[in-house]
C-alpha cells in the first residue's frame, strides 16, 4: 500500500512506522529514503529537515481530529450524546492512529520549540473545544458541574494518551468496545 502513495506520503507513512518501532532519535533521514524507496533529494524537496517530518507525523492526525471533533461537536444531540460521539471518534482515530500517537508521546520533546509551541496550541484549541462541550452539558444539567470540566477533559486524553502503553491492534478489545468502556468512564463520571 505504501508503495502507490505519492512520495510525501510514502515518507511519512515510512517514517511513523520508524519512528514508532525504533525511536525518532534512533532512525536517519538515510533510513527513511531507503524504506520508502527514495533519495535524500526526493525527502529534501518535501521535507526541509527530519524535524519538519516528525511534526508532520502527528499534525495530519490532529487537524483530522479537531475537524471532525467541530463537526460532531457542533453536530445535533444533547451534550451528552456529542460527548459520547467525541469519545468514540476520538479512540477509533487514536487507535487507528496507534503509531503517529506513540511517536508523538515519544518525541514531542525533540521538535524545535516554535513547532512544539505550535502542536501544543493546537492540542489546547483540541481540548478547549471538548471543554466547551461538557461546561454546555453542566450549565444544561446533563453533567454534574462538581467535576471540573477541565479534570475531566484531562482524565479523558491522559487515559487515552495512555493506550500507547497498553493497547494494542487485534487484541481482546475493539476500537468499539474500547470507545464503550472509556464512554461509560467518562460519562459516569460527569452524570447528575
Amino acid at each position: 500500500m505504501t508503495e502507490t502513495l505519492p512520495l510525501r506520503g510514502r515518507l511519512v507513512s515510512v517514517a511513523t512506522e520508524l519512528f514508532a518501532a525504533q525511536g525518532y532519535e534512533a532512525t536517519s533521514v538515510q533510513q527513511v529514503v531507503q524504506a520508502a524507496g527514495a533519495t535524500k533529494g526526493g525527502f529534501y524537496h518535501h521535507f526541509a529537515s527530519k524535524d519538519e517530518l516528525l511534526f508532520e507525523v502527528y499534525h495530519r492526525v490532529l487537524v483530522e481530529q479537531t475537524r471532525r471533533l467541530e463537526e460532531i461537536a457542533s453536530g445535533p444531540g444533547d451534550p451528552a450524546q456529542r460527548l459520547t460521539a467525541v469519545v468514540s471518534d476520538v479512540i477509533a482515530t487514536s487507535v487507528e492512529n496507534l503509531d503517529e500517537l506513540t511517536v508523538y508521546l515519544r518525541s514531542a520533546h525533540a521538535l524545535p520549540e516554535d513547532q512544539r509551541a505550535a502542536m501544543r496550541a493546537e492540542r489546547r484549541r483540541y481540548h478547549l473545544r471538548v471543554r466547551r462541550l461538557i461546561e454546555e452539558g453542566q450549565r444544561s444539567g446533563a453533567f454534574t458541574a462538581d467535576v471540573p470540566a477541565d479534570v475531566a477533559v484531562h482524565f479523558l486524553y491522559g487515559a487515552i494518551n495512555q493506550l500507547v502503553t497498553w493497547y494494542r491492534r487485534g487484541g481482546k478489545l475493539s476500537p468499539s468496545d474500547l470507545a464503550a468502556h472509556f464512554d461509560r468512564l467518562i460519562l459516569t463520571g460527569l452524570r447528575t
